[in-house]
């Protein structure tokens, strides 16, 4: 069995943190996250690290979360775990620094290494965006990884706005091969609402 990824800590979650590492302030705590990341996923044989970027905005935000970044993948590298950033979006995460895919590529292009990419969170993206095969198609060459859920509920992907049936399908016509982590809250458990995968059998 393989772990696909781990996030950076979200730092004091209590007092209202999402995430470290685009807060100028806080840019010790956090690559002390990205080194605690990085280490875990050394040791665990884990394939990617989520650095969150935390509730901030403007330039001082953008130039800290690059060079957070950029720390992070030359940490990461040395151990070949690939660096993911996330887009959120302002309904469940008000105020996270990274909300669109455009976003996201900005940064990705100014972080400017191979070994960083787009976790494309198809509930998060169709929230804020819509247009999810397009944007899929855009962002292919730096996904890193891709998750589904409902929405708008965020529960088992088997209803709701999103035909995941055909994003699978463009998927695979687009020579996307890597797991789809399905990251969502069950409706009642786990296992009571793992029905949905015949579909994909």
């Amino acid at each position: 069995m393989v772990m696909l990824g781990l996030n950076t800590i979200r730092g004091n979650v209590q007092s209202g943190d999402n995430g470290l590492a685009a807060l100028p302030a806080r840019a010790a705590e956090a690559r002390r996250a990205i080194d605690q990341a990085v280490d875990y996923a050394r040791v665990t044989a884990t394939r990617n690290v989520h650095v969150m970027a935390g509730r901030a905005t403007g330039a001082a935000a953008r130039a800290t979360f690059v060079a957070n970044l950029k720390y992070a993948c030359d940490l990461a590298g040395q151990s070949g775990v690939t660096v993911l950033i996330e887009p959120l979006n302002s309904g469940d995460a008000p105020g996270y620094f990274l909300q669109s895919t455009e976003q996201a590529l900005e940064i990705i292009a100014a972080v400017g290494t191979a070994n960083i990419k787009l976790l494309f969170d198809c509930y998060h993206i169709q929230i804020m965006q819509g247009g999810l095969t397009h944007r899929l198609q855009a962002c292919m060459d730096v996904i890193g990884h891709i998750q589904i859920a409902s929405v708008p509920d965020r529960r088992e992907p088997d209803h709701g706005e999103i035909d995941y049936g055909y994003i699978v399908g463009r998927l695979d016509a687009m020579g996307y091969d890597r797991p789809i982590g399905a990251e969502y809250r069950p409706a009642t458990s786990t296992e009571a609402g793992l029905g949905w995968l015949q579909a994909y059998q």
